[in-house]
């Protein structure tokens, strides 16, 4: 099992807590994104840099990920086709996507796309707090625990 990481957009909070876990339980992640990245230095870290555009670095991660991997990301569509390819989908926001929930986040996903194309103001996520740091603390320790133990 690794992690990877959808880096482009995961705030600096969560990428500090991957870092400490992957030091802690000494497994493998992979930061991918479209820019350099500054990781510390560890065996168990790796920055993995793509080209810029749209979605280089979600197939980067697709093409990559095995079945039981786990990967950090708040795309939906990749979240999809990790757990397509038997893999676990984590939010930063500390919210896993499963195949019980995937198709419905999909939909709604691609329903505010269209309202937006449209010309509709839809508005945005809240703003990342402190909760949904602590949230996906919890739930990467939990999942850590049950698929490292």
């Amino acid at each position: 099992m690794q992690i990877w990481v959808d880096a482009d957009a995961c705030p600096r909070v969560i990428k500090e807590i991957l870092f400490r876990a992957a030091k802690r339980v000494e497994l493998k992640t992979t930061l991918v994104a479209n820019q350099e990245l500054q990781i510390p230095g560890s065996p168990y870290i790796e920055a993995v840099q793509v080209r810029s555009g749209l979605d280089i670095a979600d197939n980067y991660i697709v093409q990559h990920l095995e079945a039981g991997d786990l990967v950090i990301t708040a795309d939906i569509p990749l979240a999809a086709e990790a757990i397509a390819k038997g893999a676990y989908a984590l939010n930063p926001r500390g919210q896993f996507y499963d195949a019980g929930n995937i198709r419905e986040r999909l939909s709604m996903r691609n329903f505010l796309d269209e309202l937006r194309s449209g010309g509709v103001e839809t508005g945005g996520p809240p703003p990342f707090s402190q909760r949904d740091t602590g949230l996906f603390a919890n739930q990467l320790d939990r999942f850590l625990t049950k698929h490292r133990g």
